[in-house]
């Protein structure tokens, strides 16, 4: 298995803080390193300064968000990050939500599953060199009944660039298996994922003649070690709210697609409380629905014996890249915490 990370500038985290993880994180034998984007900074301007500071590992959008961008804007954006990285970028594309899209950027959030299929369609149309010439049912380039013609960049893409799409309903999981490269998950309970996830993955691999070995698998959770039960009781309490938020806040009042996964994987009655709850105002009665076994269920928390049987849970699962969101209440913690984390994966992926 891979090893990998997820940062992300918001709030009022400093910039040269982050730099300094990523940086040690590569040291510490670090794969992969995705910069999300969601309502904070954007990712491909960290990500071109994290490809001047780093030499070995890859470097991904996680994610950058379809709709913000036209596809050619974002095909431009690969060429110019996998180019300069010398090919270690990796396309992570998005759909994100209602909220976001049409609270944030004025967006509709119009059927995104065809948006990211064309969109996807139209990169790598790009990525392959030649003039555009596209007509879908979201795009049409160039545009029709006026003087405008075909064209390509005029810089080319010197390395192949993977696309992963985040996905988290069962028809964006059909389209990732059909047309991606990998998937970057969350929601991850491995115990249901056969059914919730990677049933639709399969269907749509089968579509393109592909197997699950042609998809990589990328799933993320917090990692955190206690030192014993006591500990760890606590660490589970810290973590009810930042759930209830997930079930509850993420999303518009009718969309929530993490409240979905959860249901789908078991905890269908629960969620529904959670949301009810909190979106009438309630968010300490949402934190307290929340079980232990949810929260253990969705992270890499516990024991350094718990973390290692659960990742070997995730490997068996199917899990190829393992996404570390080490706790820590300092850099020298975070960094601590996640190479402790790699060294498990290390272990586990080899068998052990």
């Amino acid at each position: 298995m891979r090893t990998a990370t997820t940062v992300e500038a918001s709030g009022g985290q400093l910039w040269s803080e982050q730099t300094d993880f990523v940086v040690e994180a590569e040291k510490l034998g670090l794969d992969v390193c995705w910069v999300a984007e969601a309502w904070g900074s954007d990712a491909p301007s960290a990500l071109g300064y994290y490809a001047a500071r780093t030499d070995r590992m890859l470097l991904g959008s996680g994610v950058i968000q379809i709709g913000t961008r036209t596809p050619v804007a974002v095909a431009q954006t690969a060429i110019t990050l996998s180019n300069l990285s010398g090919g270690r970028f990796l396309l992570g594309l998005g759909a994100s939500g209602p909220q976001v899209m049409e609270g944030l950027h004025g967006v509709p959030f119009a059927r995104p599953l065809a948006r990211m299929r064309e969109t996807v369609e139209i990169v790598r149309r790009v990525l392959d060199g030649g003039k555009l010439s596209y007509v879908g049912t979201e795009f049409r380039i160039p545009l029709p009944d006026g003087d405008a013609v075909p064209m390509r960049l005029s810089t080319r893409a010197e390395h192949t660039v993977p696309v992963y799409l985040a996905a988290l309903s069962p028809a964006m999981l059909r389209l990732t298996g059909e047309v991606a490269d990998g998937w970057l998950g969350t929601s991850f309970v491995p115990e249901g994922a056969a059914e919730a996830y990677f049933a639709p993955l399969d269907e749509g691999l089968a579509r393109s003649g592909r197997g699950r070995a042609d998809l990589d698998v990328c799933q993320g959770a917090e990692v955190a070690f206690a030192a014993d039960e006591d500990a760890l009781g606590a660490m589970v309490a810290g973590r009810k709210k930042e759930l209830a938020f997930s079930l509850g806040g993420m999303g518009s009042a009718s969309t929530n697609f993490y409240n979905r996964a959860y249901s789908r994987q078991g905890w269908a009655e629960v969620a529904a409380e959670v949301r009810e709850r909190w979106q009438a105002g309630d968010r300490d009665g949402a934190a307290a629905l929340v079980t232990d076994d949810m929260v253990l269920g969705t992270t890499l928390i516990g024991t350094e014996a718990m973390v290692r049987r659960r990742l070997r849970v995730w490997r068996d699962a199917g899990v190829d890249t393992v996404r570390l969101y080490p706790a820590g209440e300092s850099l020298d913690a975070r960094l601590g915490t996640l190479g402790r984390a790699i060294e498990l994966v290390r272990e586990v992926g080899a068998g052990t």
